[in-house]
């Protein structure tokens, strides 16, 4: 039997942006989101700074771990997420920005609400509406309904329905 880890997201949406934006020049870059290689968790180890260890969520069999890049850099890891399909909608279990994506000192901003929109076309694109859960640490509960308009449905339980999500996914695919 797998180990299963439940996880509380504990991410700071800071700018809902269309892509991602370099805090220092202002420009935005494309983005593409792909699946992860095995090759590609040697730069998303804790040794290099991430908080999590991605090897053992890339392991699981009923997850798949997805990086996001700038387009046309794909070497680049801008921020990881991990998503399942529970078959009427996804479910987010972890999400994370690239080390040099956090704090004061962040190169891009807009890396988790990216991942959040992505999670949502990926649901989309699955007949789901959009719809996507996720279990939120409590003090970002207000964060996320403000901020992604996601609804807080009970314990620490949250839902980004339809319209919110064919907002966010509108926001970061507008074609």
């Amino acid at each position: 039997m797998e180990k299963q880890t439940k996880y509380h997201l504990d991410i700071e949406i800071d700018k809902l942006t269309n892509s991602i934006v370099n805090t220092i020049s202002g420009d935005s870059f494309p983005t593409d989101v792909h699946p992860i290689t095995k090759a590609d968790l040697k730069n998303a180890a804790k040794k290099n700074g991430w908080l999590f260890k991605w090897t053992n969520e890339f392991k699981l069999s009923d997850r798949q771990v997805f990086k996001l890049t700038i387009r046309n850099n794909p070497g680049i890891i801008q921020g990881l997420i991990s998503i399942s399909d529970y078959g009427d909608h996804c479910y987010l279990h972890l999400i994370e920005s690239a080390p040099f994506n956090l704090g004061k000192g962040k190169l891009y901003e807009g890396v988790p609400g990216n991942l959040f929109a992505f999670t949502c076309k990926t649901s989309w694109d699955k007949g789901y509406q959009g719809f996507i859960s996720f279990t939120s640490k409590t003090k970002l509960v207000a964060h996320y309904e403000k901020i992604l308009g996601a609804t807080h449905i009970g314990g620490q339980k949250m839902v980004i329905f339809p319209q919110e999500a064919l907002r966010l996914i509108r926001k970061y695919y507008p074609h």
